[in-house]
């Protein structure tokens, strides 16, 4: 739903009288790790506009939300590309300390924005799409009869070579 609503605004052309809320938009709508750095060089200066508008200044507020979706975007963004990574790994493309990422993530997973496992002492993420209780019932079936068909397989082999070695000693 959220990135319908980013698509739909895209897509208004009243956003194209905003250059720089477009861009900021496009950023968020485009598949691709965003560097917080250059990233807030670019719009660090509509926020300090904000001080003269009515209401108040929330600039540091709205900065710190801003940086917030950054990371959650990134790690979105990471979780499509990797089924597995390290968390070094992760925490160097954030930007961020292992423990700073960490925390993001696990936040993201108790939301249920995200379907992840950290492997701490491995330092491993491991993500992985989640799954309904019918896929899970599927799979567990599919696995048992491929067990059942090897423990027949294995109950023929079996079978086999006692008949092959009893037809020589009845021979004798």
């Amino acid at each position: 739903m959220q990135s319908s609503l980013l698509n739909a605004t895209l897509e208004d052309k009243k956003l194209l009288e905003i250059p720089k809320f477009r861009a900021l938009l496009k950023h968020f709508v485009t598949m691709e790790v965003i560097q917080w750095v250059p990233f807030w060089e670019i719009y660090q200066s509509e926020f300090g506009q904000e001080r003269t508008m009515p209401g108040g200044f929330i600039g540091d507020k709205a900065a710190e939300d801003l940086r917030q979706r950054v990371i959650e975007h990134n790690i979105l963004v990471v979780s499509k590309y990797y089924s597995r990574i390290s968390l070094a790994r992760l925490a160097e493309l954030l930007c961020l300390s292992v423990q700073e990422t960490e925390k993001h993530l696990s936040d993201m997973v108790v939301l249920k924005s995200l379907v992840a496992k950290v492997d701490r002492p491995a330092g491993i993420v491991c993500f992985r799409a989640a799954k309904d209780s019918n896929e899970i019932l599927n799979s567990w079936a599919i696995n048992i009869e491929k067990l059942l068909d090897l423990v027949e397989k294995s109950c023929h082999q079996i079978h086999k070579e006692t008949m092959v070695h009893k037809a020589p000693l009845k021979v004798q």
